[in-house]
Protein backbone atom coordinates (compact mmCIF):
# COMPACT_ATOMS: atom_id res chain seq x y z
CA UNK A 1 0.00 0.00 0.00
CA UNK A 2 1.40 3.54 -0.92
CA UNK A 3 0.46 6.63 -0.13
CA UNK A 4 -0.16 7.72 -4.13
CA UNK A 5 -2.75 4.27 -3.68
CA UNK A 6 -4.40 5.85 -0.81
CA UNK A 7 -4.93 8.99 -2.25
CA UNK A 8 -7.08 7.74 -5.26
CA UNK A 9 -8.60 5.20 -3.36
CA UNK A 10 -10.25 8.30 -1.12
CA UNK A 11 -10.52 10.86 -3.87
CA UNK A 12 -8.60 12.97 -1.71
CA UNK A 13 -7.42 16.91 -3.70
CA UNK A 14 -4.45 19.32 -2.77
CA UNK A 15 -5.52 20.87 1.09
CA UNK A 16 -3.45 24.89 0.81
CA UNK A 17 -1.88 23.71 4.11
CA UNK A 18 0.18 20.65 2.77
CA UNK A 19 -0.41 17.58 0.60
CA UNK A 20 -3.74 15.63 0.42
CA UNK A 21 -6.79 15.42 2.63
CA UNK A 22 -10.77 14.36 1.72
CA UNK A 23 -13.63 15.34 3.79
CA UNK A 24 -15.85 12.34 5.24
CA UNK A 25 -18.18 14.06 7.17
CA UNK A 26 -19.62 17.11 8.12
CA UNK A 27 -22.85 17.50 10.30
CA UNK A 28 -25.78 18.60 8.91
CA UNK A 29 -27.36 20.44 11.80
CA UNK A 30 -26.32 23.89 12.21
CA UNK A 31 -25.47 25.92 14.63
CA UNK A 32 -26.83 29.33 14.58
CA UNK A 33 -24.28 33.15 14.63
CA UNK A 34 -26.19 34.11 17.43
CA UNK A 35 -25.08 30.99 19.58
CA UNK A 36 -21.49 31.42 18.28
CA UNK A 37 -18.47 34.16 19.11
CA UNK A 38 -18.91 37.23 16.89
CA UNK A 39 -17.74 37.14 13.52
CA UNK A 40 -18.13 33.35 13.57
CA UNK A 41 -21.34 32.71 11.00
CA UNK A 42 -23.33 29.58 10.81
CA UNK A 43 -21.19 26.59 10.98
CA UNK A 44 -21.85 23.26 11.14
CA UNK A 45 -21.71 20.59 14.61
CA UNK A 46 -19.01 19.49 13.56
CA UNK A 47 -17.03 18.05 10.48
CA UNK A 48 -14.01 15.40 9.99
CA UNK A 49 -11.12 14.78 7.33
CA UNK A 50 -8.84 12.09 6.50
CA UNK A 51 -5.43 14.14 6.00
CA UNK A 52 -2.15 12.33 3.82
CA UNK A 53 1.11 13.34 4.52
CA UNK A 54 3.99 11.80 2.63
CA UNK A 55 7.76 11.85 3.17
CA UNK A 56 9.26 15.41 2.31
CA UNK A 57 5.83 17.09 2.81
CA UNK A 58 4.31 18.74 5.74
CA UNK A 59 1.24 20.43 6.89
CA UNK A 60 2.31 24.27 6.54
CA UNK A 61 2.38 26.52 10.30
CA UNK A 62 -1.61 27.26 10.76
CA UNK A 63 -4.35 27.79 13.01
CA UNK A 64 -7.98 27.77 13.23
CA UNK A 65 -10.49 28.81 15.44
CA UNK A 66 -11.94 25.51 16.87
CA UNK A 67 -10.11 23.24 18.62
CA UNK A 68 -8.53 20.17 16.34
CA UNK A 69 -8.28 16.47 17.07
CA UNK A 70 -5.86 14.52 15.43
CA UNK A 71 -6.40 10.39 14.83
CA UNK A 72 -3.55 8.12 13.75
CA UNK A 73 -4.65 5.54 11.09
CA UNK A 74 -2.22 4.22 8.94
CA UNK A 75 1.43 4.66 7.75
CA UNK A 76 4.90 5.95 9.77
CA UNK A 77 4.95 8.66 12.84
CA UNK A 78 4.72 11.71 12.46
CA UNK A 79 5.41 15.14 14.41
CA UNK A 80 3.30 17.89 15.79
CA UNK A 81 4.57 21.06 16.16
CA UNK A 82 2.41 23.17 17.99
CA UNK A 83 2.67 27.09 19.31
CA UNK A 84 0.77 28.23 22.09
CA UNK A 85 -0.29 31.58 22.72
CA UNK A 86 2.17 32.00 25.54
CA UNK A 87 5.27 31.98 23.09
CA UNK A 88 5.57 27.95 24.34
CA UNK A 89 5.74 24.92 22.11
CA UNK A 90 5.85 20.91 21.97
CA UNK A 91 5.89 18.43 19.51
CA UNK A 92 3.81 15.61 20.06
CA UNK A 93 4.18 12.58 18.20
CA UNK A 94 1.44 10.86 16.59
CA UNK A 95 2.04 7.13 15.66
CA UNK A 96 1.13 3.46 16.62
CA UNK A 97 3.86 2.70 18.71
CA UNK A 98 2.31 3.99 22.15
CA UNK A 99 4.90 2.15 24.27
CA UNK A 100 7.26 4.29 22.81
CA UNK A 101 5.95 7.93 23.56
CA UNK A 102 3.73 7.84 20.60
CA UNK A 103 -0.16 8.99 20.90
CA UNK A 104 -3.33 7.65 18.56
CA UNK A 105 -5.09 10.67 19.25
CA UNK A 106 -3.88 14.40 20.21
CA UNK A 107 -5.64 17.45 20.00
CA UNK A 108 -4.51 21.03 19.06
CA UNK A 109 -6.23 23.71 21.18
CA UNK A 110 -8.30 26.16 19.37
CA UNK A 111 -6.08 29.50 18.51
CA UNK A 112 -2.90 27.31 18.34
CA UNK A 113 -0.32 27.66 15.46
CA UNK A 114 0.37 24.32 14.40
CA UNK A 115 1.77 22.02 11.75
CA UNK A 116 3.07 18.87 11.05
CA UNK A 117 5.70 16.81 8.98
CA UNK A 118 6.54 12.78 8.98
CA UNK A 119 9.49 11.38 11.10
CA UNK A 120 12.39 10.67 9.08
CA UNK A 121 11.81 7.01 7.69
CA UNK A 122 7.72 7.70 7.47
CA UNK A 123 7.15 7.15 3.76
CA UNK A 124 3.66 8.38 4.13
CA UNK A 125 1.12 8.91 7.22
CA UNK A 126 -2.28 8.53 7.61
CA UNK A 127 -4.47 10.38 9.53
CA UNK A 128 -7.92 11.84 10.56
CA UNK A 129 -8.52 15.44 11.74
CA UNK A 130 -12.13 16.16 13.54
CA UNK A 131 -12.83 20.10 14.38
CA UNK A 132 -16.20 21.06 16.82
CA UNK A 133 -17.61 23.51 15.64
CA UNK A 134 -17.35 22.48 11.54
CA UNK A 135 -14.73 23.48 10.04
CA UNK A 136 -15.14 26.05 7.30
CA UNK A 137 -11.91 27.63 5.20
CA UNK A 138 -12.83 31.07 6.76
CA UNK A 139 -11.54 29.61 10.20
CA UNK A 140 -8.14 28.65 8.43
CA UNK A 141 -4.88 31.50 8.43
CA UNK A 142 -1.74 30.42 7.09
CA UNK A 143 1.15 31.26 8.81
CA UNK A 144 3.82 33.73 7.42
CA UNK A 145 7.21 34.35 8.50
CA UNK A 146 7.04 37.63 9.21
CA UNK A 147 3.67 37.84 10.71
CA UNK A 148 4.57 34.88 13.15
CA UNK A 149 7.93 36.41 13.96
CA UNK A 150 5.72 40.08 14.64
CA UNK A 151 3.24 37.91 17.20
CA UNK A 152 5.87 35.21 18.54
CA UNK A 153 9.03 37.74 18.57
CA UNK A 154 11.12 35.17 21.49
CA UNK A 155 10.10 32.34 19.11
CA UNK A 156 12.77 32.11 16.09
CA UNK A 157 11.19 31.20 12.60
CA UNK A 158 12.75 30.29 9.39
CA UNK A 159 11.53 29.58 5.63
CA UNK A 160 12.90 27.56 3.76
CA UNK A 161 12.26 25.94 -0.07
CA UNK A 162 12.04 21.94 -0.21
CA UNK A 163 10.75 20.24 -3.75
CA UNK A 164 6.77 19.11 -3.58
CA UNK A 165 6.18 15.76 -4.87
CA UNK A 166 3.98 14.95 -8.11
CA UNK A 167 0.30 15.14 -7.15
CA UNK A 168 -0.89 11.17 -7.17
CA UNK A 169 -3.28 10.65 -10.05
CA UNK A 170 -6.51 11.05 -8.34
CA UNK A 171 -10.35 11.64 -9.50
CA UNK A 172 -11.63 14.27 -6.95
CA UNK A 173 -13.44 17.76 -7.31
CA UNK A 174 -11.43 21.57 -8.06
CA UNK A 175 -10.01 22.69 -4.20
CA UNK A 176 -12.24 25.09 -2.40
CA UNK A 177 -9.32 27.35 -1.58
CA UNK A 178 -6.52 27.29 -3.76
CA UNK A 179 -3.02 25.66 -2.22
CA UNK A 180 0.24 28.13 -1.67
CA UNK A 181 3.23 27.88 -2.85
CA UNK A 182 5.78 29.67 -0.48
CA UNK A 183 8.01 28.04 1.36
CA UNK A 184 7.53 25.42 4.50
CA UNK A 185 8.19 26.70 7.73
CA UNK A 186 10.85 25.48 10.22
CA UNK A 187 10.15 25.69 14.02
CA UNK A 188 12.35 26.60 16.57
CA UNK A 189 11.78 26.97 19.72
CA UNK A 190 12.57 29.95 22.16
CA UNK A 191 15.99 31.36 22.44
CA UNK A 192 15.04 33.30 25.95
CA UNK A 193 14.91 30.43 27.91
CA UNK A 194 11.24 29.37 28.13
CA UNK A 195 10.75 25.75 28.40
CA UNK A 196 8.55 23.75 26.02
CA UNK A 197 5.10 23.41 27.22
CA UNK A 198 3.53 19.60 27.99
CA UNK A 199 1.63 18.55 24.79
CA UNK A 200 -1.95 18.53 24.86
CA UNK A 201 -1.94 15.00 23.73
CA UNK A 202 0.06 13.93 26.97
CA UNK A 203 3.24 13.20 24.92
CA UNK A 204 6.85 14.32 25.98
CA UNK A 205 7.65 17.50 24.94
CA UNK A 206 11.40 17.47 23.20
CA UNK A 207 13.49 20.41 25.02
CA UNK A 208 16.41 22.75 24.54
CA UNK A 209 17.59 26.61 23.17
CA UNK A 210 17.23 26.80 19.31
CA UNK A 211 16.15 22.72 18.49
CA UNK A 212 14.63 22.18 15.14
CA UNK A 213 10.87 21.33 15.53
CA UNK A 214 8.79 19.83 12.77
CA UNK A 215 11.15 20.90 9.97
CA UNK A 216 10.04 20.38 5.98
Amino acid sequence: MTADELARHFRMQPHPEGDFYVETYRSQRRIPTDALPAGWGEHSWSTGILFLLRQGECSHLHRIRQDEMWHFYLGGALRLAVIVPDVSASEPLLGQDVLAGHTVQCTVPAGSWFGASPLEGTAFALVGCTVTPGFEFADFVLGTRDGLLSRFPSTRLSLKRSRRHSQPQASAPSLRAQRHSHGKPTMLLPQSGASPARSACQATASSGAGRQVAPC
